[in-house]
């Protein structure tokens, strides 16, 4: 792309963001910042394809696992490099200096919380992995030196914050995760006023109607792709922009302000992928994608919680509904799929898609498994926005009483996630095999910290080399499912997925590599019954031999019958790569 047609693209957006309160003299000064911000253009070596179906994300915490008198980071690289080298991309979550949220209330976007380490340790780590940190964009925290200086009308920090002399009118509008009031009055300039806090009183929304704020921004974009990260994960940029009488989510300048931090990085940096977190309905996630010119990956919220209900009622209705209405991304977006995160199950996306009856008893099952409930408020009324629980103990039971299948339902939601169209990533207390920590919830009062235990090295090397230990199962399992999808082209992100018409005891869908060249049908008993299905029914072509990968077994007549074990997983490929 040449300088101009990246500056009338650059000042398209600017326009369309900002309208008649900026005029040309001002886009045109705004441009000329953005380009002394970057600087020169480096030479650029793209590479084919943005992904593969080598690459796996791994979701962890600095401290996730920590080793006493050592810097968290440098720990974590050591565990990565010992136990994590099936995986290219690390998601390291807010590692910054930070005052509540467990780091998303960021207190200094340019510093390392000193526990952890500094920009040395972690750039060790991305000599060896894609590293993926938070750009947490909607707000920052009340302790964050230019929160202090709004206060104080100093710069930098003057009129970075939405304020108001009286609370914010028609604020009921406004869709929020959250119960707290969207208004915290604080004391500017010598007077009272309130200030909008979209998530925490501690966590104040910036307001990018001011130019400078999107200035600031581009400045901590540039200062993190320095340190070599490769993606930046847009954290809750969904509520960005604000809008009084509107929703105040999904707006469209939302959605400019992220194409124009696109077109920026790639027109100055190789290969770094913009991913958008919004834990919103599925059709209004997709819209993040925009028209190939938005976020290279989205996060596919709906899956994790439609795949934990398919699983513990054992019925496939809703997810096989779901995924047929799913369109395949364009050749440079992909999904990111993933079963459980930091966070906990969103309900949101469930919007539409369960009936709000089916809700209700998902979310008084998964209570009954020592589940926590997170509330929001929308309209004066409450209700549940997520589900706090590990994945192990979701899938401890279903629907129909405690078995001994708890292990077998995990590692098939594992196979599922490593099958779909898209890039999965693996939260580390999956990898580990963690149950609920009841004890760091007492401690911290978050119900989001049953899912976010502190492990320590020592005891994670222990429990993953004892071979008889469920979490050393858990581990080999995954890695096992890991290496075998990794050599397989028809599981590349943009592969063609179909979902087939199988009985709702089962899901089961098609892929087919980018050349057509490889097929794999993975079919998935949700059921603790023994089951069957005639491979005619899979259209199998007679002319092809055809193995199951993970047994590594060969299907000598597809005029047979296909036996399947409690909640056993088949990939049935014609081409086997090793």
């Amino acid at each position: 792309m040449t300088r101009n047609t990246f500056s009338k693209i650059v000042k398209k957006y600017i326009h369309l963001i900002y309208g008649d309160s900026i005029n040309t003299s001002q886009v045109n000064k705004l441009f000329l910042t953005i380009e002394k911000i970057f600087k020169l253009k480096k030479k650029k070596n793209p590479r084919d394809q943005l992904w593969s179906e080598k690459d796996i994300l791994l979701i962890t915490y600095a401290d996730s696992i920590s080793n006493f008198g050592q810097k968290n980071l440098k720990t974590l690289n050591q565990f990565l490099k010992q136990f994590c080298r099936e995986f290219q991309i690390i998601h390291i979550l807010p590692f910054f200096p930070y005052s509540s949220d467990d780091g998303f209330a960021v207190i200094d976007y340019k510093k390392i919380k000193n526990d952890h380490g500094d920009w040395t340790d972690l750039k060790k780590i991305t000599k060896n992995f894609k590293v993926m940190i938070d750009l947490v964009i909607n707000h920052c925290s009340s302790e964050n030196q230019l929160f202090k200086n709004f206060l104080n009308n100093k710069t930098p920090g003057k009129g970075f914050f939405i304020s108001d002399k009286n609370k914010f009118k028609e604020s009921v509008k406004i869709v929020r995760p959250r119960s707290s009031s969207l208004s915290k009055k604080v004391h500017l300039a010598n007077k009272e006023a309130y200030v909008w806090c979209t998530f925490s009183h501690d966590q104040v929304d910036f307001d990018f109607k001011n130019l400078d704020v999107l200035i600031y921004f581009f400045g901590i974009i540039k200062f993190y792709l320095d340190q070599n990260i490769k993606a930046l994960r847009l954290d809750a940029v969904a509520f960005l922009w604000k809008k009084l009488g509107t929703r105040c989510i999904n707006l469209p300048e939302t959605h400019e302000i992220i194409r124009l931090i696109r077109i920026i990085v790639e027109y100055y940096y190789d290969e770094v992928l913009i991913i958008t977190e919004t834990n919103i309905p599925s059709h209004e996630n997709l819209s993040y994608f925009g028209n190939n010119n938005e976020a290279h990956c989205i996060y596919n919220f709906t899956f994790a919680p439609l795949l934990i209900h398919s699983i513990i009622s054992g019925n496939s209705f809703y997810l096989k509904k779901w995924s047929r209405g799913m369109p395949p991304a364009q050749e440079k977006n992909a999904y990111l799929n993933f079963i459980s995160s930091h966070d906990g199950i969103g309900l949101r996306p469930l919007e539409g898609i369960l009936p709000e009856e089916e809700i209700g008893k998902y979310i008084s099952f998964l209570k009954n498994q020592g589940a926590l409930l997170t509330y929001r408020k929308y309209k004066k009324k409450e209700s549940v926005y997520e589900v706090n629980i590990t994945l192990l103990n979701s899938l401890q039971e279903t629907y129909y009483g405690k078995d001994k299948f708890d292990m077998q339902r995990f590692i098939l939601a594992h196979a599922i996630l490593f099958s779909v169209e898209g890039i999965p990533a693996i939260y580390i207390q999956n990898l580990l095999g963690s149950k609920n920590d009841n004890s760091k919830v007492k401690k911290t009062g978050l119900n989001r910290s049953i899912n976010r235990r502190n492990w320590e090295y020592d005891e994670v090397k222990y429990k993953l080399k004892k071979s008889e230990n469920k979490n050393c199962e858990i581990y080999n399992s995954l890695i096992n499912l890991m290496k075998i999808r990794k050599k397989q082209p028809a599981f590349h992100p943009n592969a063609t997925q179909f979902t087939l018409q199988l009985e709702e005891q089962f899901y089961g869908i098609w892929r087919q590599s980018i050349d057509k060249s490889q097929s794999i049908f993975c079919i998935n008993n949700l059921t603790k019954f023994k089951r069957k299905i005639s491979l005619l029914d899979i259209n199998l072509i007679s002319t092809d031999k055809w193995f199951d990968l993970i047994s590594r077994k060969k299907l000598n007549n597809i005029d047979d019958e296909l036996i399947f074990d409690p909640y056993q997983t088949y990939w049935i490929t014609n081409k086997r790569y090793k």
